[in-house]
């Protein structure tokens, strides 16, 4: 029986669903300039809000025609080993602690060069 309920059709060749009553989203269209000269155009929904900028294939900011280009957002400065260092350590111990190591290296290089000289 279930034979019989899919003859005369081809699954996946054809949809069985039709576009009578359906009617595409209303659309606009973003013009975008490249300072490079390039002109990107992008389709967007009315209901969108479009960027002011796009990036452009070649890798520039394409700005919006008709548009002001929008004021830059305040960055951190990336926080550098240093910066770390001194969240958990003050300069004076740090100063301790490179005393202490200069100590241990120039000891171990003392007897270094007395079996040099013995040599």
């Amino acid at each position: 029986m279930s034979d019989k309920s899919l003859r005369g059709t081809r699954l996946g060749a054809h949809s069985l669903e039709n576009e009578a009553g359906v009617a595409p989203a209303e659309r606009t269209i973003a013009e975008y300039h490249c300072p490079n000269g390039h002109v990107t155009s992008l389709p967007f929904s009315v209901e969108a809000d479009v960027p002011a900028l796009w990036e452009c294939k070649c890798g520039a900011e394409a700005l919006l025609v008709n548009s002001e280009r929008p004021e830059a957002k305040p960055g951190k400065p990336p926080r550098t080993h240093w910066d770390m260092l001194l969240e958990r350590r003050s300069i004076a111990d740090l100063e301790i602690l490179l005393d202490e190591r200069l100590a241990l290296l120039r000891q171990k290089q003392r007897p270094q060069k007395a079996q040099k000289r013995s040599a």
